[in-house]
């Protein structure tokens, strides 16, 4: 799948020469929020023409994987950032092109000049900060000049113990654990660049620094290959998620409300319209009818179709329903848009093309980002109950357990009770937008929706 938003943001540097026409492609910001991702792969290689609408390749971010369509017809010259690679700043270049019959000879030479322009434009911000005087003090001759208190437990920068080094450089030392002022700078004025940092190798006989020696005793040495495991790089989009979920587990209040629900209704009127739905090759699941019981509830009580965002909480009048899908790289919430609007066979029939585009790493960013209200249901891994954690700044998520036959009171019967298919459903809420009593009685109508499906065609 191309995304249009490739077309929109993945442009091209052009350099005016009349020697070549070469042109840096940059990383594209596949949303609005994104501020780096990954080279899934190539799809041209090095030489390799290409005509506008090609795809040169495919661009991985936090929940999915996107085609980039070139904009023009050309040649790939140089590609700057290979298969695999993470965190990729939104921007940087990360390959040449060139137009068919140009010199691309000089591609290497480009990509070395973009490069410094991109380290020359970074540290200027901070060369700027760095020039400006700072106020000094003369020590009085009875108490010890504080420079010699610094250069003691400095004593492995240099004499003015600053350390003039790029803000790529700092990010990916600080990530890596790597002591700048052991490094030795090959950037302007001596200045630390990314490919100082990532050539760093450290010496046996070189001291760590204090503060990595005081992490070193907690933290575990890297893990070397076993035949007792195997170890599994952390994807960006699984980093996003664990991120995102710790942060909501501990910033937001969840409670939680649980309540049975009496599918027996569901079930009938569900065999009804499938056979119905036969020939149209259409077949509706339990979720297809959760889902739209979720968009009534939330018009009976729109406090629950809620955001907290900080200064305000804003109440939405349409429900988005978010819906989990496991994928083989982690969990994403393809959005349903508008559910109160459409029928039980359109909510199907889009849920089922959602969840494959999930699977295949293939939805566009305005296809999971957003949404009013979460689902998640493992009903079908005969999970009977669960608490899901809150998809902020959501206020709620529904976590729907398995359908199974229970034997309840039934005093009308001549045995006293009855059997029935029971649907266990938690509801998680964010106690700052959504009370006690609002989740309660959200959860009411749920429940009468479901355990009463015709009022759907209502």
């Amino acid at each position: 799948m191309a995304s249009s938003l490739a077309r929109v943001f993945a442009r091209r540097l052009h350099v005016s020469s009349r020697r070549s026409a070469l042109s840096a492609l940059n990383m594209p910001a596949m949303s609005p929020t994104m501020t780096e991702g990954g080279i899934a792969e190539w799809k041209k290689k090095e030489g390799d023409k290409f005509t506008a609408g090609d795809v040169l390749l495919e661009i991985e971010t936090d929940k999915a994987t996107i085609d980039v369509e070139a904009q023009d017809d050309g040649v790939l010259a140089k590609i700057l950032v290979g298969d695999g690679s993470k965190g990729v700043s939104v921007g940087s270049a990360i390959a040449v092109l060139g137009e068919e019959g140009d010199d691309i000879s000089g591609a290497e030479d480009f990509a070395h000049q973009q490069a410094s322009s991109t380290e020359k434009a970074s540290s200027e911000p901070e060369q700027l900060k760095e020039s400006k005087p700072e106020p000094k003090s003369e020590p009085e001759p009875s108490k010890p000049a504080p420079s010699e208190s610094k250069s003691e437990s400095k004593a492995d920068l240099p004499k003015g113990d600053r350390i003039f080094a790029s803000p790529i450089a700092k990010k990916i030392a600080l990530e890596r654990g790597i002591p700048l002022g052991q490094l030795k700078g090959t950037g302007p004025n001596g200045r630390i660049i990314r490919e100082d940092v990532e050539s760093y190798k450290a010496s046996s006989s070189a001291p760590a620094p204090a503060s990595t020696q005081s992490q070193s005793k907690s933290a575990p040495a890297p893990a070397t290959p076993s035949d007792d495991y195997f170890d599994t790089p952390v994807s960006n989009m699984r980093r996003v998620i664990g991120s995102r979920l710790t942060q909501s587990k501990q910033e937001v209040p969840h409670y939680y409300l649980t309540v049975d629900v009496n599918m027996d209704k569901v079930l009938k009127l569900r065999e009804v319209f499938n056979k119905g739905l036969a020939e149209k090759d259409t077949k509706l699941s339990v979720n297809d009818f959760v889902v739209k019981a979720v968009s009534r509830a939330l018009v009976d009580v729109p406090e629950a179709n809620s955001a907290w965002l900080g200064e305000v909480i804003r109440t939405y009048k349409k429900a988005d329903i978010s819906v989990a899908v496991a994928t083989p790289t982690g969990l994403i919430t393809p959005i349903i848009k508008d559910v109160g609007a459409k029928g039980l066979a359109t909510i199907s029939a889009e849920t089922k093309a959602l969840a494959k585009k999930a699977r295949d790493g293939k939805l566009a960013p305005q296809e999971y980002q957003g949404g009013t209200f979460t689902i998640s249901n493992l009903g079908m891994y005969d999970i009977s109950h669960f608490t899901a954690i809150i998809n902020s700044p959501q206020s709620c998520i529904l976590a729907v357990g398995s359908t199974k036959a229970t034997l309840v009171p039934a005093p009308e019967e001549e045995r006293g009770f009855k059997t029935e298919q029971i649907m266990k459903v938690t509801l998680s809420s964010d106690h700052r937008t959504v009370d006690g009593a609002v989740g309660a009685r959200w959860l009411k109508a749920f429940k009468g929706y479901l355990e009463n499906p015709l009022t759907f065609m209502l």
